[in-house]
């Protein structure tokens, strides 16, 4: 997974609706996500593409914490904090 292709995304609907997630893989009509803590890398968590708001912009210093290759818990959780809380430009 290259800078380029590391995608947030924003929970629409369902009980984390706001929750933010880093995408970590994307079929037909369902995307794989994962926040670090509670939808690990392991036990990534499957929603529909329609109920989520994909994030393609990210900054980056967050994408810079999340290197080449499939992301770690610790990294994915890390880059969503940074990007949650607002600490880039």
């Amino acid at each position: 997974m290259e800078n380029s292709d590391i995608k947030l995304a924003r929970s629409k609907s369902g009980h984390d609706k706001g929750k933010y997630y880093v995408i970590l893989n994307e079929d037909q009509e369902s995307v794989y996500l994962a926040d670090g803590i509670s939808r690990t890398v392991n036990r990534p968590k499957r929603k529909n593409r329609k109920h989520i708001q994909v994030i393609r912009n990210v900054p980056k210093e967050v994408s810079e914490l999340i290197v080449e290759g499939t992301p770690g818990d610790l990294e994915i959780k890390r880059a969503l904090k940074l990007y949650v809380n607002g600490l880039v430009c």
